[in-house]
């Protein structure tokens, strides 16, 4: 079986585009990096499904038949895609009637933790009476072996 590069290419270049759009901070491109990576699996399955074949219907002719499998999995991503699309344009609209604009804006509170973490600042809720226990493990702690040391 020799598969088609022309194709392989295709699948490359639209699964790279489309996750170089979900990484942008506009949901419109996001919408259209979603749309781009489910079409270009679409293409991969056509690109993995071998050569066309007959119907998968037995005794309908004499030539092999084609494999139904990518069949199905293309139309189950087409599916998930259509539902992600969806859901990505109620999010787009929603955010563009309250904001007036469809960005992703920074979270305040992310941005208060790593300037925190920068001048390495504790949080106010941060209880120094927890911060003695271990992470992980105790002396009763079945992880631990007979000669194993309790992690301080």
């Amino acid at each position: 079986m020799t598969a088609n590069l022309i194709l392989i290419i295709v699948v490359g270049v639209m699964v790279a585009c489309g996750t170089t759009l979900v990484l942008e901070r506009s949901l419109t491109r996001i919408l259209v990096g979603f749309v781009l990576i489910g079409n270009g699996l679409n293409v991969m399955f056509l690109v993995v499904s071998g050569p066309a074949g007959a119907a998968p219907i037995l005794g309908l002719s004499g030539d092999p038949m084609a494999d139904p499998l990518p069949q199905a999995m293309a139309l189950t991503a087409i599916v998930i895609t259509l539902g992600t699309t969806a859901f990505g344009l109620a999010l787009a609209y929603r955010a563009w009637q309250l904001t007036g604009t469809d960005d992703v804006q920074d979270d305040l509170e992310d941005d208060l933790i790593r300037r925190r973490a920068e001048t390495d600042q504790v949080s106010a809720t941060f209880d120094e009476a927890d911060s003695e226990l271990p992470d992980e493990g105790y002396a009763g702690d079945a992880t631990l072996g007979p000669g194993d040391e309790v992690p301080r």
